[in-house]
C-alpha cells in the first residue's frame, strides 16, 4: 500500500483521544492532557503524544507504529481506514530510488558561488560543507543541499546550478518528507522555502543560531514540516519565513492551518522578496530586515497554577499532644502485630485526652473531645468496656455513625465531624479497614492522594490524627517496610510509632518511636499489659523495632526523666545551689534536653526552692 501526501497528512491529524477510545483503551484526564492507563508515562493532547519515560513523542502515525507495532502503511490505514492511492512518500527511499550525486574532489566552484553570488559568509558555508549537508556535484558542479532523517541518513537532495544556466531541481528518488535542515535543542523552528534562504537568515541573525531548528521545505509542501515536528516534540513555536509574495503568503496561511493546536505559529515577512535578496542588497537596512511579524496562531492560554510565596507564609510552630510522639495537626501511625497492645494503648491515649490520665512526660492538657473510629471490635461489648477500664470520660468520646454508608479516609464527613464537635484527636483503628474498596493500598499513585487529603484535614483543623496499622507477614524485612500497603503511607505521616511484645515476657510491651519528622525521636519506653495490675508504664527500654521483631529481649533502662531527677539530686547534694543555665548545660552533655529538664523540675516542684543568685540568674536548691 502506498499513500499520498494528503492521506498521510490526514492520518497525522487524527485526534488520538478519539482513536484510543475507539480501541477500547482507558484514558485519564490530567489537566489539559490525557494519560493512557496502559502506559501511564504517555500523555495525549489532540493529535500529539509524548512518552515521558523515553523522552520521545510525535504524531498519530508514529504513535500507531510505536504502540501497535504496525508498519508505516499499516499505521496510516488504521488511522484513516483507506487503502493507499499513490506512492508512499514518508517511508525511507530504497537505494534504487535515491542516490546522492557523486561528489567532486573539491568544493571550489560552489564556495565561490555561495560567497560571491549569494553573499554568504565563507565560515558559514564551510561549516555546512564540513557537515556533509552541502557539497559540489562532480558531473555538473552544481551545489547539492542534502536533507536527512532523524537518524542522519540522507533521504533528499536538491541541486542548484552555479553557472549562467540557473538550473535547479530535486535529485531523482528524493523524499520531500525530509528537507535540508538543522536540528537544534530549544523550542523554536524557522521554516523556509529554499536552503539558501535558510542560510541567509542564519547569517542575518547569527546569535545562538545552533540552539534553534531550521527547515527548508524545498517549496511550499507541508510534508517535511509535519515529519520534522513529529520528530521534535520539544518544539512549541513555529516561525514561517517563506517568501514575501502572493504564493509565499498563501502558503503560510495553508501551513498554519495544517499545524495542530498547541503551537505558536508566527509569520515573519522579509523586507525584500526573500532573505537572500536582503543579504545581496547593499542598500538594505540590516536593522529592519523583518518588515512584518504576524501572529497567526497561539496555543490556548494555560490556566495559571495557584502559587504561594514563602515570604508571605506565616511561620508557625508545632503544637504537641504528646511530645515528641504525637503532634497536633499531623498524621501519626501506630503499628504492630495484632494483639500486641495497640488498641489498649489507643484507649489509654483517649483517657489521657479526656480525663487527664497523663502519659510519661506529657504536659498537662485541658480535656477535649476525641473520635475513636473502629472497624474490628464491637462498640458496646469491647470498646466501651475498655474505655471505662482506661478511665476515659465517655461523654467526650465519639464515633461517626457509618451504618448507612461505610466511612473511608477520603470521606468529607471526617473533617465535618471534627469541626462540628471541636475534636482534637481522631483515632482510626485499623487504617486498612478505612482505606476504601476502590483504593489499592499497594499502589503509590492511589495511596498518595488519600493520605494527602487526610493530612490537610489534620492541618486545617489542628487535630491530631492517629492511625492504627497492622504489620504484614513478611519476615526478614525492616519494620518500616512491614506496614500493610505502599511505603508511601509511611512517608505521608510525620510520626511513626511501633508497639511490640517482648517474647519472653508477654506482659511487657515496648513503644518505639521509629520516625519523627518534626523533632528528635522520643525515647523507647515499656508498659505492662495483661497482668493483675493492668496497664501501667514501667520506664525506658533499650531495644530497636527490628530487634524486637527478631525475638530479642532488650533491657529496661532509666528514662530521661529519671536520669534528669537523679542529676538534679546529685548536683544539689550537701545544700548546693546551681543556676538553671548550668543545670541545662550539664543535662545536655548527658543527652537530656532543656524541655525534659523543665518537666523534671515541674515534677520535683515540692522538693525544689527557686532563688536568684549573685549573677542575677535563676537558680535552684533542695528544700531543707
Amino acid at each position: 500500500m502506498q499513500y499520498t501526501e494528503e492521506q498521510i497528512a490526514r492520518a497525522n491529524h487524527t485526534d488520538l483521544v478519539s482513536f484510543l477510545n475507539a480501541q477500547g483503551e482507558q484514558l485519564v484526564k490530567s489537566g489539559r492532557e490525557y494519560r493512557w492507563k496502559k502506559h501511564d508515562s504517555v500523555t495525549i493532547s489532540g493529535n500529539r503524544w509524548y512518552r515521558h519515560s523515553q523522552s520521545k513523542g510525535g504524531y498519530p502515525v508514529d504513535f500507531v507504529m510505536e504502540f501497535y507495532y504496525a508498519t508505516f502503511p499499516e499505521a496510516v490505514k488504521m488511522l484513516i481506514g483507506e487503502e493507499g492511492e499513490g506512492r508512499q512518500k514518508s517511508c525511507p527511499a530504497s537505494s534504487q530510488d535515491f542516490r546522492l550525486p557523486e561528489k567532486n574532489e573539491d568544493n571550489e566552484m560552489i564556495v565561490k558561488y555561495l560567497t560571491e553570488s549569494r553573499e554568504l559568509e565563507k565560515n558559514l558555508v564551510m561549516e555546512w560543507i564540513a557537515r556533509g549537508d552541502i557539497y559540489e556535484e562532480k558531473k555538473h558542479h552544481n551545489v547539492v543541499f542534502v536533507g536527512r532523517d532523524a537518524d542522519g541518513i540522507p533521504r533528499y537532495a536538491h541541486c542548484r546550478g552555479v553557472g549562467e544556466i540557473k538550473y535547479r531541481g530535486d535529485v531523482a528518488g528524493s523524499d520531500k518528507s525530509y528537507g535540508f535542515s538543522h536540528r537544534g535543542t530549544d523550542n523554536q523552528l524557522f521554516v523556509f522555502e529554499a536552503a539558501i534562504d535558510l542560510l541567509s537568515f542564519i547569517q542575518l541573525f547569527p546569535k545562538d543560531w545552533k540552539k534553534r531548528s531550521y527547515l527548508s521545505l524545498g517549496g511550499v509542501s507541508s510534508m517535511a514540516l509535519m515529519v520534522f515536528l513529529s520528530e521534535r516534540p520539544q518544539i512549541t513555536s513555529v516561525f514561517l519565513c517563506l517568501d514575501n509574495d502572493q504564493a509565499g503568503n498563501e502558503a503560510c496561511e495553508k501551513l498554519a492551518g495544517e499545524i495542530s493546536e498547541g503551537y505558536s505559529v508566527i509569520r515573519l515577512k522579509p523586507s525584500r522578496k526573500d532573505w537572500n535578496e536582503i543579504l545581496c542588497d547593499k542598500n538594505a537596512n540590516r536593522k529592519k530586515v523583518i518588515t512584518e511579524t504576524i501572529t497567526i496562531k497561539v496555543p490556548e492560554a494555560e490556566e495559571l497554577v495557584p502559587m504561594l510565596c514563602y515570604e508571605d507564609i506565616e511561620q508557625t510552630s508545632v503544637d504537641w499532644l504528646w511530645f515528641p510522639y504525637i503532634p497536633f495537626g499531623k498524621l501519626t501511625i501506630i503499628q504492630g502485630n495484632p494483639g500486641e497492645g495497640k488498641t489498649y494503648f489507643a484507649m489509654m491515649l483517649t483517657a489521657a485526652c479526656t480525663n487527664r490520665k497523663l502519659f510519661p512526660n506529657m504536659e498537662d492538657i485541658e480535656p477535649f473531645n476525641v473520635i475513636y473510629q473502629t472497624a474490628e471490635d464491637g462498640m458496646g461489648d469491647t470498646i466501651k468496656p475498655r474505655l471505662v477500664e482506661a478511665g476515659a470520660d465517655l461523654s467526650r468520646v465519639m464515633v461517626i455513625d457509618d451504618t448507612e454508608e461505610a466511612l473511608t479516609l477520603s470521606d468529607d464527613r471526617i473533617e465535618k465531624a471534627v469541626r462540628q464537635n471541636q475534636v482534637r484527636l481522631v483515632i482510626i483503628d485499623p487504617v486498612q479497614a478505612f482505606i476504601g474498596a476502590d483504593v489499592d493500598m499497594n499502589r503509590a499513585n492511589e495511596v498518595r492522594p488519600v493520605f494527602r487529603k487526610l493530612g490537610m484535614i489534620a492541618e486545617k483543623t489542628e487535630c491530631a490524627i492517629v492511625l492504627i496499622g497492622h504489620l504484614n507477614k513478611s519476615s526478614g524485612t525492616q519494620s518500616t517496610y512491614r506496614g500493610l500497603g505502599s511505603i508511601d503511607i509511611m512517608a505521608a505521616v510525620r510520626s511513626l510509632i511501633f508497639i511490640g511484645k517482648v517474647r519472653k515476657d508477654p506482659t511487657t510491651r515496648v513503644l518505639i518511636h521509629e520516625k519523627s519528622s518534626l523533632a528528635p525521636p522520643g525515647e523507647t519506653m515499656a508498659f505492662k499489659l495483661g497482668d493483675e495490675e493492668g496497664f501501667r508504664w514501667v520506664g525506658a527500654y533499650e531495644i530497636s523495632a527490628d530487634e524486637l521483631l527478631d525475638g530479642k529481649e532488650g533491657k529496661a533502662t532509666e528514662t530521661k526523666l529519671e536520669r534528669g531527677a537523679k542529676l538534679i539530686r546529685e548536683l544539689l547534694a550537701d545544700k548546693k545551689e546551681i543556676s538553671i543555665r548550668e543545670l541545662d548545660e550539664k543535662a545536655k552533655e548527658q543527652g537530656i534536653s532543656g524541655r525534659t529538664m523543665r518537666d523534671v523540675r515541674s515534677r520535683m516542684k515540692n522538693e525544689l526552692e527557686y532563688r536568684v543568685n549573685e549573677k542575677q540568674e535563676n537558680s535552684i536548691r533542695l528544700k531543707e
